[in-house]
């Protein structure tokens, strides 16, 4: 058998193993997605509350807005707006998590497996785990960017309705063409920074807990590599990603939602640093933990569904486990 041929009897995911694992890792994520979504909708409209910014520059209106809670504030969702409503947004949602979640995944393994390199035992150190969770987490929020700022934006839509203001978009092709005609290839890249900043801090949380914790499970406990064990490093890591990434994904919802001129600048905010000092200013430190219960409640579930599916997945396809 020559080698064209013999390459072509092996399994797909060992022909393409880089690719296998974008696709093993967006169809997780997608399914991780299309579950959890409510809450990071619900997440998304508390960050936006209160903002003190949106009142120096009178585009409030005089209309306060209610600290609702995230229970009220999901039950307002659907007694205002309706029941699919919780869902406003999903489409780029889960656009944006093929492309975020396949190269993070991809980029992670890369990094641990042949740049970083694991020790002799098998094991890898937790600082390589930190930097290799930060890098993989920035380099795929960056190529995902663009989606999740339609998603931040459509999300806001039936909260501009109810406030009597017209809707920006008639869908997601929609908003990624008006995006792209007012501000240019750069406006879809708004508020990039803060958002690789908080997908590095997440990832650190996610990628890096998870890895590690399994793997200290492993070596340091009876328990094998089963759903057990996913389960508990997966609940570990959803807890440790909400703490690290709600600050980083407050200053991001508020930089993407702002309104912006005809050359695609923020009216409210001029950086994330300024966001980050308005916002403290304003209406004090913990504010940048408003959502932080739906975000962890989010984060907590999404992990867990992204994690075991993704396992079970790399397991049926006879990828090695992660």
């Amino acid at each position: 058998m020559s080698p064209a041929e013999e390459e072509k009897s092996l399994p797909l995911p060992e022909r393409w193993p880089r690719a296998s694992k974008f696709a093993l890792s967006a169809c997780a994520a997608a399914v991780a997605e299309l579950v959890t979504f409510p809450l990071d909708l619900t997440k998304t409209r508390l960050q936006v509350q209160g903002e003190a910014a949106v009142h120096r520059n009178g585009a409030a209106a005089g209309q306060a807005v209610p600290y609702r809670g995230m229970l009220r504030t999901a039950a307002g969702i659907v007694q205002e707006e309706g029941l699919r409503k919780l869902w406003q947004g999903a489409t780029p949602a889960v656009y944006r998590h093929i492309v975020y979640s396949g190269v993070r995944m991809v980029a992670y393994e890369h990094l641990r497996d042949s740049v970083l390199g694991r020790s002799e035992d098998g094991s890898f150190p937790f600082w390589k785990a930190v930097v290799g969770g930060m890098s993989a987490g920035a380099i795929g929020q960056f190529f995902a960017s663009p989606t999740d700022l339609v998603k931040v934006q459509m999300q806001m839509e039936g909260k501009r309705k109810l406030e009597g203001k017209p809707l920006r978009f008639r869908g997601v092709h929609h908003a990624f063409m008006k995006i792209l005609s007012e501000g240019g290839i750069r406006g879809l890249w708004a508020g990039w920074v803060p958002n690789v900043q908080r997908a590095a801090l997440v990832n650190m949380g996610d990628l890096t807990t998870y890895d590690s914790v399994k793997h200290f499970l492993l070596l340091n406990t009876p328990l094998v590599d089963n759903s057990v064990t996913h389960s508990v490093a997966s609940c570990c890591s959803g807890l440790v990603a909400a703490v690290l990434g709600t600050p980083a994904d407050v200053v991001k919802t508020r930089i993407m939602n702002q309104p912006r001129d005809r050359q695609g600048r923020g009216l409210l905010y001029k950086s994330s640093m300024d966001c980050l000092i308005q916002t403290v200013q304003g209406e004090g430190f913990m504010s940048l933990y408003k959502g932080f219960i739906p975000t962890w409640m989010r984060m907590a579930p999404w992990s867990l569904v992204f994690w075991l599916t993704y396992e079970q997945i790399r397991r049926i396809c006879g990828v090695s486990s992660f």
